[in-house]
């Protein structure tokens, strides 16, 4: 009989493909515009010298909504939802990884390991040029500019405005730094979001299966996934936030080098300085990731072919 406590997962050869891409999509938008000022805010944190402007996440919070309101928490939301498409090639790499490690090992930490760094390296390449542009229309605010560049014309960013300052911020970057500037802190990136992936996945399915021994068997497995989603992320998160620090300044104050870079924060701000942001980073992940997860292991059950359904317990 089969012991309820394992929990099954749901692999590529077993979903319907075009409802995994359609309801795909629809998640992951409204996952981001749940979490995006969490977003801006971790920006501008980290990007900040000291506490010269916000004295933590809910400090940053309350002077955006006062200064800007609520769009002011959404700048650079439009061309951040371009980032749409390096998702649903994430999801894609990382299954199709998967499928393939399967061939070389069983393990499920090697195959989650393998595939989570993969799918990042193909995710990043596009994601990397779509972030550089809205971190610098986060960066927007009344009173002193936070980054490089400082958009012209109307301040408040709404409507037709918002498209402008898009393309006032794409032209100051080909004319500073040419094409390469949108792959400015790529390497960095790499260096950040490779790692986070390759040791969320992990960390994932090992809370995840700990939590199935510890909860009675009648216990739904997506409550221990939705309990190991956070947990992970937060393990993650702590890991590799100094490098997100440094990625983030490489990106919007136009520096060359990831060691300078560094060198200069531990100079400026000690090493408290590469746990700026954390906070924003694990509230704007704890709710996202229980969404991404819940709703990415019922996508896949959604999904699941129906030849399928009835031999799986959920």
């Amino acid at each position: 009989m089969e012991d309820k406590r394992n929990i099954q997962i749901i692999e590529w050869e077993h979903l319907d493909k075009k409802k995994f891409y359609v309801f795909g999509v629809a998640m992951t938008m409204m996952i981001r515009v749940s979490v995006y000022p969490f977003t801006l805010i971790r920006t501008r944190l980290q990007v900040q010298k000291g506490k010269s402007l916000y004295h933590g996440t809910f400090d940053a919070f309350i002077k955006i909504l006062r200064a800007d309101g609520i769009t002011g928490l959404y700048r650079g939301f439009l061309v951040n939802t371009f980032t749409l498409i390096s998702g649903q090639c994430y999801v894609t790499t990382y299954e199709l990884t998967r499928k393939f490690v399967a061939d070389y090992s069983q393990s499920n930490t090697v195959k989650s390991l393998v595939a989570g760094g993969s799918a990042s390296l193909v995710a990043q390449s596009i994601t990397v040029p779509i972030d550089v542009v809205s971190q610098h229309l986060m960066m927007q605010r009344k009173g002193e500019k936070m980054g490089r560049f400082q958009v012209r014309g109307n301040p408040e960013g709404q409507g037709v405005v918002a498209f402008g300052q898009t393309k006032d911020i794409i032209r100051q970057i080909l004319r500073a730094d040419g094409l390469r500037g949108f792959y400015r802190g790529y390497v960095a990136s790499l260096l950040t979001y490779i790692p986070n992936s390759a040791v969320w996945w992990p960390f994932y399915h090992f809370y995840a299966e700990q939590l199935s021994y510890l909860c009675p068997k009648e216990c739904p497995h997506i409550v221990f996934q939705a309990v190991s989603g956070p947990l992970a992320a937060a393990t993650a998160s702590i890991l590799t936030n100094p490098m997100d620090v440094i990625r983030t300044r490489v990106q919007v104050e136009g520096k060359n080098s990831i060691i300078l870079t560094f060198r200069q924060l531990m100079a400026e701000e000690g090493p408290w300085g590469l746990m700026k942001g954390l906070s924003a980073r694990i509230i704007s992940a704890t709710p996202s990731t229980i969404v991404i997860v819940v709703g990415y292991e019922s996508l896949k059950k959604l999904s699941l072919r129906p030849e399928l359904v009835d031999s799986r317990h959920w």
